[in-house]
């Protein structure tokens, strides 16, 4: 099986403003710092269902290298 890279999603906008938001909140009780630990912890879920569909993608079938059929154009369906 290839080696599938994590999914950054560190460098998203939309991540980036939620983690700002919570991070930079001026009452700092408890109620923020668990707010950011399930952010966190939902963030991390994510990456690895992401990476477990990326890695159960099916291989991509291998080029003919011999004989006339599927040498000049290689289709499949």
């Amino acid at each position: 099986m290839a080696d599938i890279g994590c999914m950054n999603i560190a460098n998203s906008a939309s991540v980036s403003a939620a983690v700002s938001s919570a991070s930079n909140a001026t009452s700092g009780s408890v109620g923020d710092a668990a707010s950011l630990l399930v952010l966190r912890k939902a963030l991390d879920v994510q990456q690895s269902g992401a990476a477990a569909l990326l890695a159960a993608l099916p291989q991509a079938p291998a080029l003919a290298t011999e004989g006339n059929l599927g040498r000049n154009l290689n289709t499949y369906a």
